[in-house]
Order: structure tokens, then C-alpha cells, then sequence
């Protein structure tokens, strides 16, 4: 997975609750280059610059960050009026959680209950589709493995329960 050279802090302290918490997380390639752009744009050389700075180099409290990052009019250029910052962290782990234990995504999040990280377990039906050729290969697997007992049954048929 990718890195980025140097302590930056990328808005550990936005969320008081999330302070406590900073940890590693891996991100996708995909997002390195954009990422690598903003920090040689925007965010000072020093080991404790923060991704997000105030118009004074200052990290922006939670109650002016949408004023001092410009979070308005840059949403509405992108198209997505309404847009909240949060809601980037909600996208990520939603994307995230398909195939994720809850442990692990609860490490990524930081999160230290259940709880918080079952909200992003939502149910899809591609996550139900992608489980069905799994079970296929399952059940082919067995059926490859046995041996004929003779008796003429049939070998690996689901039936219905009631």
C-alpha cells in the first residue's frame, strides 16, 4: 500500500472523539497522486503540517471548517451541493466494509465499538451475488472429492427446508 512521507496530520484533530485515536491507515493508489498534489500545493514542509490548514496555518475548528476550507463553493463546483465532510469518511467505509470483518473495520475507523462500525455494513445485493459463485465452488469441490458409495443417490443436491 502506499505511503506518504512524513508525519503530516491529516485532520486527526477535527473530531475531538477521533483525537484519542490516530492510527495508519492504508489508502488506495488511485488517490496518491491527487493526494501528493494537495500536499505539495497546500500543506507546509514541516513534519506536523496539517493537511487541512485555516486561512492562518491553523487547524480549522469543526464549527468554521466549512468558511475556512471554502467547503461550499467547492462542493457545488464538483456538482454535490449539500456535501458534508463527514460524509467522504461514511463513503469510504461503506466502500470498505463489503468482505471486512467488523474487527478490521473497526481498526481502520477507529471506532472502538461494534456499534459505531456496523453502520457501515449495509447489505447489497452485489455482496449477496458475489457469494453465491463462492458457495458453487464449495459445493463443486465436494462433489469432486467423493467417492460413488454405490447406492445411487445423488451427491451435494440442495433441498429445501422447511
Amino acid at each position: 500500500m502506499p505511503t506518504l512521507a512524513g508525519p503530516r496530520r491529516f485532520g486527526d484533530a477535527l473530531l475531538a472523539v477521533e483525537l484519542a485515536s490516530r492510527r495508519t491507515v492504508s489508502i488506495p493508489r488511485a488517490i496518491v497522486p491527487a493526494l501528493r498534489q494537495h500536499l505539495d500545493a497546500y500543506v507546509g514542509k514541516e513534519g506536523d503540517a496539517f493537511l487541512f490548514a485555516g486561512p492562518k496555518g491553523k487547524l480549522p475548528r469543526r464549527s468554521n471548517f466549512r468558511v475556512a476550507a471554502g467547503w461550499t463553493s467547492a462542493v457545488e463546483k464538483l456538482g454535490a451541493p449539500g456535501l458534508r465532510f463527514h460524509d467522504l469518511r461514511h463513503t469510504g467505509n461503506m466502500w470498505a466494509a463489503p468482505g471486512t470483518s467488523l474487527a478490521d473495520l473497526k481498526a481502520r475507523m477507529g471506532h472502538a465499538s461494534v456499534r459505531a462500525a456496523i453502520i457501515y455494513q449495509h447489505a447489497t445485493n452485489k455482496a449477496d451475488q458475489a457469494i453465491a459463485p463462492g458457495l458453487d465452488a464449495l459445493l463443486k469441490a465436494q462433489r469432486d472429492n467423493r467417492e460413488d458409495d454405490g447406492d445411487g443417490g445423488a451427491v451435494g443436491v440442495l433441498v429445501p427446508v422447511a
